[in-house]
């Protein structure tokens, strides 16, 4: 009998050790596995706080509440509206010369873009109001509308008399000083400044060189008097998807607020009611845009369904600011919310619009190769991103043996970390530390 317990015994602790031996090769397999977490910190969700239109307040009231809680937002400007840059103006042929073509030919295919183009620089006092419907009709589909729509605004231009001048199609808000060097300080805060166009047209009525204007000339003006980094961004105004202006605007921007077409991005433009809950993609960009009726209530109900998910991309997008400017909020509205977002910031990524999609890019484009040799773990990292552009740091995840106590992490010049904190989950023991994406190694190792 003793002898029958001892055989089992011995049996017993053979199949434990190998039961052991077998979880402990199942646990070393994950040594040195690396991946670049979805969001920057490891966090749940990114939001991007967005303004379009570049008007005073966004500037004098939200701006400082956002940097009193440390948020950094995107300022879409309009950057005819600043002093010493380009103003909007029409390029192309006589403007008496097509202004005459008008009364004798209807307009068609062949002449809208051009006549839609040059109308809101004609003088005339419903010049901007006949370009914007256009556009809008032109968007909806209306094309016959639209084209008719351009042939009774030039018959009252006709009617009028006027002579023609060089006004400018943009917002006009006697209350929008805001100068470069302001601009200059918002952007030591944290802040991106970017393009929404130099006169805010509809975009997809405008001929090519008229359309190009826009595009180049506000980067060009953002790019002299800001820099290479603030010309990343462009939102084409009222939140367009035009597959022509944007594959005009991609030629000259790296990043759309309107479109980004990737096959692992889900889209939700501002009047879509889609759940980003239902996409299966691995990245959602949820845009919602706060109105001056959206409660406060459903505005916080878009924070919470980020931090319930992991995939989710919330940029808001807002306009105007305590009465000035087009459906705008209050600045105890902006307060009340953006401490919400802030008291929520363990699980939400908060970042500028060019930091996110860089981030996304980034972890896309990265390859990470690794391998272990005694107390060191060996990273090679590839991209084929460049890193003067792509230089927002990417949260990078590695498991170590669980045995490893303190951790140093260099390449092969520097001791860049060392102390690093680590954790453990149902895979490993593992270590969080941020790197810029580029071509490079990078050494792990214990200091146990």
């Amino acid at each position: 009998m003793r002898k029958h317990k001892l055989i089992k015994f011995i049996l017993v602790s053979i199949i434990s050790g190998l039961l052991f031996t077998g979880c402990t090769k199942k646990l070393d397999q994950h040594i040195g596995q690396t991946e670049v977490t979805k969001w920057q910190g490891n966090k749940k969700a990114a939001v991007s706080i967005t303004y379009d239109d570049g008007i005073i307040t966004q500037f004098t009231v939200a701006r400082p509440i956002m940097n009193k809680l440390n948020l950094p937002g995107t300022f879409f400007i309009l950057t005819g509206k600043l002093a010493g840059a380009a103003e909007g103006r029409f390029i192309g042929r006589s403007k008496d010369e097509i202004i005459r073509e008008t009364a004798s030919t209807k307009t068609d295919e062949t002449n809208f873009f051009e006549r839609a183009s040059l109308i809101g620089f004609t003088g005339f006092s419903e010049g901007v109001l006949a370009h914007s419907n256009a556009g809008s009709l032109f968007e909806a589909g209306k094309i016959t509308e639209a084209y008719q729509n351009i042939d009774t605004a030039y018959e009252k231009l006709r009617r009028s008399r006027l002579k023609n001048t060089e006004e400018v199609v943009y917002h006009d808000n006697p209350q929008d000083t805001t100068r470069w060097e302001d601009l200059r300080k918002y952007a030591t805060e944290g802040h991106e400044i970017a393009s929404h166009s130099i006169t805010h047209p509809r975009m997809a009525v405008l001929d090519e060189a008229n359309l190009l204007y826009e595009l180049e000339q506000s980067k060009a003006e953002i790019y002299k008097n800001l820099g290479e980094q603030y010309t990343f961004s462009v939102e084409c105004p009222y939140g367009t998807e035009n597959e022509r202006v944007m594959e005009y605007a991609r030629s000259v921007y790296p990043a759309l607020r309107n479109r980004m077409p990737e096959t692992y991005l889900d889209e939700i433009n501002r009047s879509s009611d889609d759940d980003p809950e239902v996409s299966k993609n691995e990245y959602v960009q949820w845009q919602r845009g706060p109105l001056t009726n959206s409660s406060m209530d459903l505005m916080k109900s878009w924070i919470d369904k980020c931090v319930a998910n992991n995939n989710i991309w919330l940029v808001l997008v807002f306009h105007g600011v305590d009465n000035f400017g087009w459906e705008p909020k209050t600045a105890g509205e902006l307060e009340t919310y953006f401490t919400y977002i802030k008291e929520n910031e363990n699980n939400l990524w908060v970042a500028t619009f060019a930091d996110v999609t860089k981030y996304i890019r980034e972890r896309k484009s990265i390859e990470i190769s690794s391998k272990a040799e005694g107390d060191t773990i060996i990273l090679n990292f590839t991209s084929d991103l460049d890193p003067e552009t792509y230089d927002v740091p990417l949260t990078l995840k590695t498991y170590i043996p669980n045995s490893w106590e303190k951790v140093e992490i260099r390449n092969a010049e520097n001791v860049l970390m060392d102390g690093v904190a680590i954790h453990t989950d149902k895979t490993g023991t593992y270590v969080l530390y941020y790197m810029i994406p580029q071509n490079d190694k990078l050494f792990i190792s214990s200091l146990n």
